[in-house]
């Protein structure tokens, strides 16, 4: 039969055991105590290199797991929210590309007037979607000029090409890119294979499609805030 120890005596052991590589486990149960008294005991002490390479593999395998299982679920979201749209009608469309052209469309200013259309974004998702908008609004292909907007560093003409693509357009559309100067003092994360700049696409001859927008946007807009006020209880 063992015979009792005292809690110094087994602190001692405890922080002499885990000096000698032994984990917290088996020193729990080779001096019979719980686990959380072997933590608070040895704590101090560096945890074995083999064992830290073990808590790390787990500590990688458990945050790929994590993520593998987080990614698949925000997938299956976004699936599902899109299913619930559905088809988009033609007058759907038109709600959403003027609200999209307002948010991210070249717009009157008090002290600068447009009175044209002109787009400009990086996400050829939104690209695309802007140019079925126009489709819908009546607008010619033809009728549109096209031009890159990048770093000087980049690869402008990979980046035509890729746009070139995106769009289905002609490469007699596109003007010469628009090169922004690089500055070595700033960080920038948009850079690699994937960075194609932004694309502008201007419509010409758009003065009545630019007021058609603001008119379908403002519409859009306006329709929503009596919605809102009808909704409130009258006090």
């Amino acid at each position: 039969m063992r015979t009792p120890q005292q809690p110094n005596q087994l602190r001692a052991k405890a922080r002499e055991l885990r000096a000698q590589g032994l984990s917290y486990n088996k020193i729990a149960a080779e001096l019979g105590i719980s686990k959380s008294s072997v933590s608070l005991w040895v704590r101090d002490i560096p945890c074995p290199e083999r064992f830290r390479y073990i808590h790390n593999e787990r500590r990688v395998e458990g945050l790929r797991k994590y993520n593998a299982a987080r990614s698949a679920r925000h997938a299956a979201e976004i699936e599902t929210a899109a299913a619930e749209l559905g088809e988009l009608t033609d007058r759907e469309i038109l709600i959403s590309g003027a609200i999209a052209y307002w948010c991210e469309g070249s717009k009157n200013k008090q002290n600068r007037k447009v009175n044209r259309v002109v787009f400009i974004n990086s996400d050829p998702g939104l690209i695309s979607f802007f140019l079925r908008f126009l489709d819908v609004a009546g607008v010619d292909r033809d009728d549109l000029i096209l031009r890159v907007h990048i770093h000087e560093n980049a690869d402008a003409e990979a980046a035509q090409r890729f746009w070139l693509e995106v769009t289905g357009t002609r490469t007699s559309q596109f003007r010469p890119p628009a090169l922004k100067r690089h500055n070595p003092k700033t960080h920038r994360t948009n850079v690699g294979d994937n960075y194609h700049g932004c694309l502008r696409i201007d419509v010409r001859r758009s003065g009545a499609l630019y007021r058609r927008i603001e008119g379908w946007a403002s519409a859009t807009m306006t329709l929503r805030t009596l919605t809102v006020a009808q909704d409130e209880p009258v006090s």
